[in-house]
């Protein structure tokens, strides 16, 4: 994530902000730019004019689920012909509003989509909505589990990703993570996941990456079902850390590369986050580790390089969240194969950006 300002008054603030704190400025994200703009009340009712210099003066609107629900913050264009902007364009199915509970719970789980859909836009690899792009769009479905209801499972399915609200709560999610035996769930987690699901079929699946796809994660032509049951009534290999990233992993090629491309983005915004805040290490002794993150991830000389900083991040991350009491903000081994795996990731990213960009991906 970036490092955010007020156009007004140069104060500075964050990516779910709605109101700077200093001046009281309104203040939109606008996903075209991945800025976040100050704006003063318009001529027209319902319309803003930008502060930002970027925008040359125009007039924005905001989202209407911002205007009216207060569970986004992203602008659109005057004329923009929705009333919903580009994450809420996604999403297709929302929680029943007559309770207090899944308004917050549908809050969250817009804020947490729009920071996998910021990363998204970084790597200029944003989805369309399935509205307009049927075939290869991506919609969302936020589902709360009834009482005599079927049961709400998170997953994906052609282009479709669903997520049972219940995530939202931490209480609920942290009993599910102890039964599971998680030692990382987090809502931004499971749109990662999820995401690899849509994109494994936008950039894997009928490409030439195919061959080496099989060859770092497995045949993805075995049975899924089967491999699904397997791993429920067996539990995953005791040596499965020498191979997957996580347990999950383990179940099939499918989840193997959803769970190492949430990874792969789980490294990369906090890289570019570390980047934005200027994070360094300056260790008192030779030999402990060192940090200066001189460019962000798609700018780095090499994916080795990348994995130097992650690793001397999670260190300090590690350190500091012992020093108060906490658990590990980074418990995760990573060992070679893995690290294969999440190369690749890069090399599909680095190509599909280039593509998509009209420049030439590094060597």
């Amino acid at each position: 994530m970036k490092t955010f300002h007020c156009d007004k008054c140069d104060q500075q603030v964050f990516f779910e902000n709605t109101h700077c704190g200093n001046c009281g400025s309104m203040l939109g994200y606008q996903p075209e730019h991945q800025i976040i703009s100050s704006f003063a009340p318009g001529a027209e009712d319902g319309l803003w004019l930008s502060l930002n210099p970027i925008n040359g003066g125009r007039s924005y609107k905001q989202c209407r689920n911002y205007a009216v629900e207060n569970v986004c913050n992203w602008m659109l264009e005057s004329s923009a012909d929705s009333e919903l902007c580009a994450s809420c364009q996604l999403t297709r199915v929302i929680p029943a509003l007559s309770s207090e509970k899944n308004r917050l719970y549908w809050k969250r789980l817009e804020a947490a989509k729009r920071r996998l859909l910021h990363s998204l836009w970084t790597l200029h690899i944003q989805p369309s909505p399935k509205l307009n792009d049927p075939e290869a769009g991506l919609a969302f479905e936020f589902l709360e589990e009834m009482p005599q209801g079927p049961h709400v499972l998170t997953g994906h399915a052609d282009g479709v990703i669903t997520l049972n609200i219940a995530e939202a709560d931490p209480a609920s999610r942290e009993k599910v993570r102890e039964q599971m035996h998680e030692p990382y769930r987090t809502l931004l987690g499971h749109f990662r996941h999820e995401s690899g699901h849509y994109y494994y079929d936008r950039l894997i699946a009928e490409t030439e990456w195919l061959p080496r796809f099989r060859t770092l994660f497995g045949d993805e032509r075995q049975d899924y079902a089967e491999a699904l049951q397997r791993h429920y009534d067996n539990g995953p290999a005791p040596d499965w850390e020498q191979q997957f990233v996580s347990s999950y992993a383990s179940v099939h090629p499918w989840e193997d590369w959803a769970e190492s491309w949430a990874h792969y983005l789980h490294m990369f915004d906090t890289l570019e986050t570390a980047h934005a805040c200027g994070v360094q290490l300056k260790p008192r002794k030779r030999r402990e580790p060192e940090l200066v993150i001189t460019a962000p991830v798609l700018k780095t000389r090499s994916f080795d390089e990348t994995l130097e900083d992650w690793f001397a991040l999670t260190y300090v991350l590690n350190s500091l969240n012992r020093s108060i009491g906490m658990p590990d903000s980074y418990p995760f081994t990573l060992s070679t194969p893995v690290l294969d795996k999440l190369r690749f990731i890069h090399e599909v990213v680095l190509e599909r950006h280039a593509r998509n960009t009209g420049t030439t991906a590094p060597s």
